[in-house]
């Protein structure tokens, strides 16, 4: 199962769902945020059901960027009940990613 895909409509609901939720802001221009795009897949696949793996464009919801304070990308922000619990900038290996759910599952 691959990573979803939010938007401004669905972005808040998804955060505030009750499960943790690791969104991966990106740009199609973003070449780390390419490099990231299967690793965020093959988390989504190994997470199914324990956390919800999710992207979002940051050129098409700059108002969500500039609310989490978004100036780099890849940015990876995880959320639980709403409320940000960790953050992880920058194309970095899938492990770091990893632990970063695993101490917040």
């Amino acid at each position: 199962m691959p990573a979803i895909h939010l938007t401004a409509d669905n972005f808040d609901s998804a955060i505030s769902s009750g499960q943790l939720v690791l969104v991966d802001f990106w740009a199609t221009w973003c070449r780390p945020c390419q490099m990231m795009g299967p690793i965020m897949d093959q988390l989504a696949e190994d997470y199914q059901g324990r956390v919800l793996i999710a992207k979002i464009n940051a050129d098409e919801c700059k108002e969500i960027c500039t609310r989490f304070g978004i100036t780099n990308i890849p940015n990876f922000k995880l959320f639980k009940n709403g409320v940000e619990v960790g953050n992880v900038v920058g194309a970095v290996p899938k492990d770091t990613i990893k632990n970063l759910l695993e101490k917040n599952l």
